[in-house]
């Protein structure tokens, strides 16, 4: 037997009906803070700096993310960094 249940509602009742907590206002001061950081920021070195502070991992999480993104753009232009042709 097979039953569906179909809930419409916000991620907000659904957070509050699994009893997990709002975590609203900790978010808004993190993006407050990264806004922040950008004030004032005239390089690629001092953005990649901030990126790394507020990186959750610090340079791991950089990483990986750079990772992440090379092999998303690798997928976009057709193949990955195995499929190219040799010769």
């Amino acid at each position: 037997m097979k039953v569906t249940v179909d809930v419409d509602c916000t991620p907000a009742e659904a957070r509050s009906f699994l009893g997990l907590p709002d975590v609203t206002p900790i978010h808004d001061k993190y993006i407050k803070t990264m806004l922040d950081g950008f004030d004032g920021i005239g390089s690629a070195e001092q953005m990649e700096t901030l990126f790394k502070s507020f990186s959750p991992m610090g340079d791991a999480g950089v990483r990986m993310f750079q990772q992440l993104m090379n092999i998303g753009l690798a997928g976009v232009g057709g193949g990955t960094n195995g499929d190219k042709k040799k010769g």
